[in-house]
């Protein structure tokens, strides 16, 4: 067997947590670090963070400690404030000390040469080629659902007017108020502004998997057109970041379209819930998520994917799965590829080493 993948994982959140004990298992990796942004979580034990068994190794806040490790790749998996642009210096910090990062934190970077911020960009390619190492970014939506998997679909495609990937979601489980609340909306009155609804926000927040699955086609992007809906819950939602009020938002619905040839050629879709009786008239699904796939052309395909069991499972534990696993069966291929931003793209499907058992 080849010698293990010095991994690190960065944050012991859902998704993190996930990846620690994923790591942990597998042969071909070695678990030799973990970062953790709270002061009481450093010095105790990675594995009881992630909730099982004592791994030996134990959890710290001291970055150059963790660089001073020499890992071979970092599983960079923080949320709220941490995420897209705020991590890039992170980024370029592990990058340049030849190491090479997989992300679920900044999904703008799931097609690199989209990225909102070129010069930020450019600052990752430099210490990536510096490093001779490689950044990958994935998750399941935007990763997988919105970009590799309709992709796939379209391999059996004559002709195309339009690809439509969509998710559905239950997301009582997320624990990150200011993301859920100040960022999407959540328990808040209509007439409050989220993030969301920053102009050209929607548009920036999924160009990327468009212009990937754009890039993939071998089609151009003129433009790509945002739109947001919220519906209001008529009783109180008990949620992992608080109560959700009557009369405040329980659902969130966003649109974005790539306009190819003067037509809405390439679709996101996603639709959020805090309960799943909450805008009854929007896309329902009775999993974790539901992912779908809608192409009309010749032949039209659609394809559906759900993730999780039914009603009375522990909500989201199989979305946090998949994305964390989308990075970490990755670790193999990016550490093996030239250096430089990867996207899905540049790497092969990304095969799940060591999954039986």
């Amino acid at each position: 067997m080849p010698v293990a993948i010095r991994t690190v994982v960065w944050s012991t959140g859902g998704v993190g947590a996930i990846a620690i004990d994923a790591a942990a298992r597998r042969p071909d990796l070695e678990l030799v670090g973990v970062w953790v942004h709270s002061p009481d979580k450093v010095g105790k034990d990675a594995g009881e963070l992630a909730g099982g068994e004592p791994l030996g190794v134990v959890a710290t806040d001291d970055a150059d400690a963790l660089i001073a490790l020499s890992p071979d790749c970092v599983v960079y998996a923080a949320s709220g404030p941490e995420r897209d642009g705020a991590a890039v210096p992170d980024y370029v910090r592990l990058l340049a000390a030849g190491i090479n990062v997989v992300s679920t934190s900044s999904t703008s970077l799931v097609y690199p040469p989209s990225y909102f911020a070129p010069q930020w960009r450019d600052q990752l390619e430099a210490a990536a080629e510096a490093g001779g190492v490689s950044f990958y970014a994935s998750g399941i939506f935007p990763g997988f659902a919105s970009d590799q998997l309709a992709l796939l679909m379209t391999t059996q495609s004559k002709s195309i007017r339009r690809i439509t990937a969509s998710e559905v979601a239950l997301n009582d489980h997320y624990p990150v108020a200011d993301v859920m609340m100040n960022g999407m909306g959540f328990g808040r009155p209509l007439d409050f502004e989220p993030m969301l609804k920053t102009p050209g926000f929607i548009e920036m927040a999924w160009k990327a998997p468009i212009f990937l699955m754009a890039d993939g086609l071998g089609v151009e992007v003129a433009e790509v057109r945002g739109s947001l809906d919220r519906e209001l819950t008529d009783r109180d939602i008990e949620v992992a970041f608080g109560t959700i009020k009557a009369g405040t938002c329980g659902a969130v619905r966003t649109r974005a379209a790539g306009v190819v040839d003067g037509r809405e050629a390439i679709v996101i879709e996603h639709v959020i819930r805090m309960a799943r009786d909450v805008a009854p008239d929007w896309p329902t699904s009775d999993s974790d998520a539901t992912y779908r796939v809608d192409i009309n052309g010749d032949p039209d395909i659609h394809c559906v994917m759900t993730l999780g069991r039914a009603e009375g499972h522990a909500a989201g534990r199989a979305a946090m799965t998949s994305t964390a696993m989308r990075v970490v069966n990755a670790i193999p291929y990016v550490v093996a590829a030239p250096s430089g931003l990867l996207s899905s793209l540049d790497i092969p499907t990304t095969l799940p080493r060591y999954a039986f058992g």
